[in-house]
């Protein structure tokens, strides 16, 4: 009997990575496929899901100083207990109200730094902080302010991330999102330029030049000046899941994104999964909502890519996403 890895990211906004994978396992079975499912995520918003939820709640200052309970993860490994943070859920831009009721200047990650702090009273040897959807461009510095150096020796901090963004740069590629005018931009990126000097001076750590240490506002960079090694997302989950070991001997790997677009095979799940599944030799097919035009010519040879919106209209990829996926990964595992 054949088989097929199953590893989807969430359709942000219309069905999550688990649903996907559960969709896809009911159309494999269908179709006289046996089925491995490896929900994955890269980092950002929902990605705590796809390791199993979160088991813990903290109550910590949220973005705007306001107090938030914030879930986080707790989960046993060989080498001790290992915490999985997602820092949107204390300092996100949701949490802050978005981006209309955000305040660029104001918002801080404190309230991550809070998160770190408990995860490491808990008795976490390992802290992975998983970076995306900040309402913040502190730099880091509230959740540095936040974490007592002392108490991080012997543990292993991790940043997982898929941006390669530079630390100065994370004002004027970021702040819009998160309401910042030009003018704020501006104040912004000359704060950050202060805390590159600041750090260098204080942690003896240069983070002008080091790649993706701008993600989530600069929060990336402040870890790393606390002694944060900076890990793409995709590669910290893909490894939780062992989706190496899945892809071992796999006759089809399905994976895919609401919107496959450029940046999807540039630290994101679609584009980790035809990385990984190219080492081994194992086909990928890429169901997807919608196929943007930027995606023209950079989809890697031994993936095929299926649209929703393409084969049933945009309205209905939205409206019925869970039910087309598993319509059309049976139609698809039955021609092989």
């Amino acid at each position: 009997m054949p088989r097929v890895v199953l590893a989807f990211d969430k359709f942000r906004g219309t069905a999550t990575a688990d649903e996907l994978v559960a969709a896809g396992g009911r159309a494999a079975s269908a179709a006289g496929w046996s089925s491995t499912a490896v929900p994955l995520g890269d980092g950002g918003e929902g990605s705590l899901d796809v390791l199993g939820g979160a088991n813990r709640r903290t109550t910590v200052t949220g973005p705007l100083g306001d107090p938030v309970e914030a879930a986080w993860r707790l989960a046993n490994s060989p080498e001790g207990k290992v915490a999985f943070i997602e820092m949107a859920a204390a300092s996100g831009l949701v949490v802050a109200g978005g981006s209309e009721l955000n305040d660029p200047l104001a918002a801080d990650t404190t309230g991550t730094g809070e998160l770190i702090m408990a995860a490491v009273e808990a008795g976490a040897k390992t802290v992975v902080v998983l970076l995306g959807g900040s309402a913040t461009t502190d730099g880091g510095f509230g959740a540095v302010r936040a974490v007592n150096a002392a108490r991080l020796r012997g543990i292993e901090l991790v940043v997982a991330c898929d941006v390669a963004t530079r630390f100065v740069d994370a004002a004027s590629v970021f702040g819009p999102q998160k309401g910042a005018t030009p003018a704020q931009v501006a104040l912004l990126t000359r704060r950050l330029e202060r805390l590159v000097q600041l750090y260098r001076d204080d942690y003896g750590v240069d983070l002008s030049q080091i790649a993706g240490a701008g993600a989530a506002g600069g929060l990336a960079g402040g870890l790393v000046a606390l002694g944060a090694t900076v890990r793409s997302g995709f590669d910290v989950l893909a490894e939780h899941a062992a989706l190496d070991e899945a892809l071992d001997g796999a006759d089809l790997v399905i994976t895919g994104e609401g919107k496959l677009d450029a940046e999807s095979f540039n630290g994101k799940v679609v584009g980790g999964v035809a990385s990984w599944a190219a080492e081994q030799d194992v086909p990928v097919l890429a169901m997807v909502g919608i196929v943007d035009p930027s995606a023209d010519g950079v989809v890697p040879n031994g993936v095929t890519v299926r649209s929703l919106a393409a084969a049933h209209g945009a309205e209905a990829a939205m409206a019925r996403t869970v039910e087309l996926v598993e319509g059309e990964l049976l139609a698809a595992l039955t021609d092989r």
